[in-house]
């Protein structure tokens, strides 16, 4: 009968290692799964934060054209008032001038006509 309960012994023992085995080995492979997913997921971040590093790049330099655009813009408003104003001037100097300046119109430059 002992070499029976031995016999039993070793089989349970054996059944509980191959049971130890096993879940170290499906541990081990989950471990590996989690692993690969985490991989994954920073592959993934990384590629979205370049991604949104371009476009972020892309939209800071499309506001610096913007803001180079919106200054000529107002320098060309600036020449424009300055031209409006010299030639204001030099209308109030031609009608100053012109000894026939008060048969002109004062509605703006007089034009001829031919």
């Amino acid at each position: 009968m002992t070499t029976i309960i031995i016999i039993a012994v070793i089989i349970v023992v054996a059944l509980a290692i191959a049971a130890a085995v096993a879940a170290s080995r499906r541990r081990s492979e989950e471990t590996e799964q989690r692993r690969t997913v985490a991989a994954a997921h920073r592959d993934e971040a990384v590629e979205r934060s370049r991604s949104a590093d371009q476009a972020e790049l892309a939209a800071k330099e499309q506001a610096i054209r913007a803001e180079r655009e919106r200054l000529e813009a107002e320098q060309q408003a600036e020449r424009a008032a300055q031209d409006r104003a010299a030639a204001d001037h030099h209308e109030q100097q031609a009608r100053e001038i012109d000894p026939d300046a008060e048969t002109v119109s004062d509605s703006g430059p007089s034009r001829v006509t031919e």
